[in-house]
């Protein structure tokens, strides 16, 4: 005599295993939960950036670009180099956003592009700057422009 028993009901598991199913989704969920708050930090803070960086600033009121006024960044160790010109717009084949017009003729062209401000506010001045000098290919000095003083 065979006896079959059907058992619908699976007991407990009385091992301690958390179900399959547990164990692929609580790490997708962290994942997720990880990637949700790098996304939500990142859109808070990006409106942030004087909160966070002190003295900088990108794009500043027309009523203030008067001579003697300075903008940028206060930690002038960051930016070591200096020049004085007046700014003006373009670049040289892809290097640099904007240029500065300097004594002494074409070879004297300082090639700038600027992490920290909106150089078109100052197309036309006479001004000094402080910045970082990089490599260039074409370009004979080339500056990412950090501090700005409006001289004229």
């Amino acid at each position: 005599m065979t006896e079959e028993v059907s058992n619908l009901v699976q007991a407990p598991d009385s091992s301690g295993e958390k179900p399959r199913i547990v164990k692929r989704v609580l790490p997708l969920l962290a994942i997720l939960f990880v990637i949700g708050i790098g996304i939500f930090a990142g859109f808070f803070l990006s409106g942030r950036r004087n909160f966070l960086s002190p003295g900088l600033s990108g794009t500043v009121p027309t009523e203030k670009i008067v001579k003697g006024s300075e903008f940028g960044s206060n930690d002038l160790s960051k930016f070591k180099d200096t020049a004085t010109g007046v700014l003006e717009s373009g670049g040289l084949d892809g290097e640099g956003t904007h240029n500065l017009i300097r004594e002494g003729g074409p070879s004297q062209t300082v090639y700038l592009t600027s992490s920290v401000l909106d150089l078109d506010q100052f197309v036309g001045k006479k001004v000094q700057i402080w910045g970082e000098t990089f490599q260039a290919q074409k370009a004979g000095w080339l500056m990412d422009v950090g501090r700005i003083k409006i001289l004229e």
